[in-house]
């Protein structure tokens, strides 16, 4: 069994991307159906659902997002921050900038799981999950 789930989750969808694979299936969590979800809003993956399997186990299913001209993908880089062993937090007037603005930070707030933009837009800090870019 893995400790950090959020790795994990973030190890397959690196996998699937650098293996070229259009869909990517992962055991679902909160956290990550949120992580999908604010992927999707910003235009990182063309799709995802979840599905509910028989005995409990929920997972994720992602279509990835490649450039139609390029064939690259759209995501060039998904990068832990925060690790079990050592949390990184950031207040709302800290919040990184990712590639000048070009990417994104994914950060779990007292308000749930949002960008780095829409927590300083609300004004409230958090653990930095991910930058991706």
């Amino acid at each position: 069994m893995f400790t950090d789930p959020i790795a994990d989750y973030l190890t397959r969808l690196r996998n699937a991307l650098a293996a070229g694979h259009r869909v990517v299936e992962i055991p679902a969590s909160n956290m990550k159906k949120e992580i999908t979800k604010i992927l999707f809003d910003q235009g990182y993956v063309l799709s995802y659902k979840f599905i509910g399997e028989k005995e409990g186990i929920e997972t994720i299913k992602i279509a990835l997002k490649y450039d139609k001209n390029t064939k690259e993908s759209i995501i060039k880089e998904i990068q832990r921050i925060s690790k079990p062993g050592l949390r990184k937090y950031a207040g709302y007037k800290d919040m990184p900038r990712i590639l000048n603005g070009l990417g994104i930070a994914i950060v779990s707030t007292s308000r749930g799981v949002m960008t780095n933009k829409q927590a300083s837009k609300e004004k409230v800090g958090g653990e930095l999950l991910c930058y991706v870019y």
